[in-house]
Order: structure tokens, then sequence, then C-alpha cells
């Protein structure tokens, strides 16, 4: 990332309220009516207000937290559940680890680091790649707190009064709100994508799922995932191999 290359002399607290001020954004209000869809989908199974905002604040990943109700819904063990919650958040992994070098500043404290770890998800990625690198790396730590963490509450306080109101929404407007999960996902991976091969994965995976699903059911969305990134690399591969030789 390009980076200012003075130190700023402004005050932390600066930082931190430009951090929370990108809570209105597209990606965080679109990722705020995604949770209100949670919101539904928690009713619908079973649990109560309060689990589902622990749901949000803990665990902090739509898909895992969607994995996680289905599982309650279906009746899997707490082992069976605990893995495939552990196995969906394993993707964060490498957003954590490329995000990281860029939020160190100096004298960051590691246990900084490690806590703000927390935070980082899709909206969060989005933002940082699009935002840090015109802060200061001595306030980047402040300005991505503020925006995470302020982030978090939103949606869980979203998620605890939308799952109160739930009973006097229609079941249509119900599932419109649902609806918005995995467009929200969709439009955030496009839209961080560098390079065609990242974005042309989105394509490819999607056309992948009848297939996939056809010849493997229990395991369609990661045989969809695995072969569709593959062919969009090996596609990006192609293409910058070609412009080499042109």
């Amino acid at each position: 990332m390009n980076e200012p290359t003075e130190a700023s002399p402004d005050p932390a607290a600066k930082w931190i309220l430009l951090g929370m001020r990108q809570v209105v954004s597209a990606p965080a209000l679109i990722l705020v009516v995604a949770h209100l869809g949670f919101a539904g989908l928690a009713r619908e199974a079973g649990v109560t207000w309060t689990e589902a905002t622990f749901m949000v604040a803990t665990i902090w990943a739509l898909p895992a937290n969607l994995i996680l109700l289905g599982a309650v819904t279906a009746g899997l063990s707490l082992a069976a559940t605990a893995l495939a919650v552990c196995l969906s958040s394993l993707r964060m992994m490498p957003m954590v680890i490329a995000l990281l070098p860029d939020l160190r500043g100096p004298g960051t404290r590691r246990s900084t680091l490690l806590f703000l770890s927390h935070f980082v998800a899709v909206t969060a990625w989005v933002v940082a790649l699009d935002k840090l690198p015109t802060v200061p790396r001595a306030h980047r730590t402040q300005f991505f707190a503020g925006f995470a963490i302020t982030l978090t509450v939103v949606n869980t306080t979203a998620v605890a009064f939308a799952f109160n109101l739930m009973g006097q929404l229609p079941a249509l407007a119900t599932g419109a709100l649902a609806f918005f999960t995995p467009v929200y996902f969709l439009t955030s991976l496009y839209g961080s994508a560098r390079e065609l091969s990242g974005r042309l994965a989105l394509l490819t995976g999607l056309l992948a799922i009848p297939v996939a699903n056809w010849l493997t059911p229990g395991f369609d969305i990661l045989v969809a995932g695995v072969v569709g990134g593959v062919i969009a690399f090996a596609i990006g591969r192609w293409r910058a191999a070609a412009g080499d030789v042109g």
C-alpha cells in the first residue's frame, strides 16, 4: 500500500472519529441490512434475541452465524457445529495475515493487533483496502478500531432491535431482508477484488454450483468454490502470459 511519508501530529481521537464515520458508507449500510435479515432467520430458527446478539458480537462473521443457525435448525451435535463454524471462519485468516502488517505502526503492541484481528471480516477488509493508504501509519490502528468496533456495535444493536420487531413485519419483508445477505457478499467481494482473476472467480464459482450440486450435493459450495477459483486463476495466468508475450 502507498502511505503518507510523514507522521501526523493529529490526536488519536481524530482518527478514531474518522474511522467511526466510515460506518456511514455503502458497504457498512448493506451489512446492517443483511444483519436485519439474519435477525429474521434467527427468530425463525428458535434462538432468543440475546443469543442472536451474542452470536453477532462474538463470532462476527455473517456466514459463520448462518452456518450456526443451520446447525441449530438441523439438530447437529455441538462438536459438528463447532467444526463447521471454525472451518467457515478459516477463510478470514488470509485477510488477517495480509491486513495486520498494514495496520502495524511504530510501537504497535502485538496484543492490539490480536484484538483488532477479531473484527477483520469482508466489510472491514473492503474499507481497509480503500482507506488505509490515506491514513498515516501511526494512526492506522486507531482508524481501523474506530470503524470496525463501531460497525460491530451497530450491527449487534440492529439485530437486537430487529429481532424484537420481526413479529410485526410481513413474511415477504423478512425474506427480502434475508436476500440482502448473498447480495452483500457478492458485491463486497467483487469490489475488493484487485485483479481480473478475483472477479472472474465469482462468476466461475456461481456457474459451477449447479454441476457441483448434481455431482456432490453435500459439498457443492466447497467444490464449486475450488473449481471456480482454479479456473479463474488459470485464466488470469494465461492472460498475464499472453500480455507478456505480446
